[in-house]
């Protein structure tokens, strides 16, 4: 049976993730927050672990318990936006976002990219075309923007590291998705980008050389 990490699936992309992989009959394993999105995630059949990507404490618990794990298939979903305004930075506002979106990838992904180079598997964070260099045509959102930047730094160590013994990594900009995050207004169901998501990461051939695409597929410039 093939096993999946989601580890942000409280609500939104990470909550469908979890559901379409269960569906196709994946083993799932997946983290939120709080003790009520577990037990929500344990009642769909997948194997909730309690985490607060921001704890180090716990970021070390969860590399523990997953001991011995081969993961097919481990997506990096926890994350946040920050303030709607731009300009100068509150000092708390800057920590957020980036101790959620960039420290805990660091803390993370060498926990799990062991785990997905035994499985031969699919090793995703959650970025955005907003973190692209090359493809920048806005200003709007730029806290924002730096985090996922160095979050997709952050993904391309790790290829670095982990791409040669059998980890396929990949920033994934998941589109703009009817979330709590993206808005009502936004032009994409949530169930039509984690089913995107998916297929993308079936899709991609194995390889040592990160990626970054959007959920369909589509080539982003780094």
């Amino acid at each position: 049976m093939a096993t999946a990490l989601v580890i942000g699936a409280s609500r939104g992309i990470g909550l469908e993730l979890v559901r379409q992989y269960l569906a196709d009959g994946w083993r799932v394993i997946a983290t939120a927050r709080q003790a009520s999105d577990c037990e929500v995630l344990a009642g769909m059949g997948a194997e909730p672990h309690q985490l607060d990507v921001t704890n180090v404490e716990a970021v070390a618990g969860l590399g523990w318990k997953l001991d011995g794990e081969q993961l097919d298939v481990a997506i990096l979903n926890a994350g946040v936006y920050g303030p709607r305004h731009d300009g100068f930075p509150a000092q708390a506002d800057f920590d957020m976002v980036m101790h959620t979106n960039v420290l805990s990838a660091m803390r993370l992904l060498p926990i799990v990219a062991p785990l997905v180079a035994d499985g031969r598997g699919r090793l995703a964070v959650m970025s955005s075309r907003m973190g692209s260099l090359s493809e920048r045509h806005s200003a709007i959102g730029s806290l924002y923007r730096a985090s996922k930047a160095a979050l997709n730094s952050v993904l391309v160590d790790t290829a670095l590291m982990f791409g040669p013994q059998g980890a396929t990594c990949v920033a994934l900009h998941p589109g703009w998705v009817r979330t709590d995050m993206g808005g009502g207004s936004a032009d994409i169901a949530v169930e039509d980008s984690a089913s995107g998501i998916r297929a993308t990461l079936a899709a991609l051939p194995a390889s040592a050389v990160p990626t970054y695409c959007t959920y369909d597929g589509q080539q982003i410039g780094w």
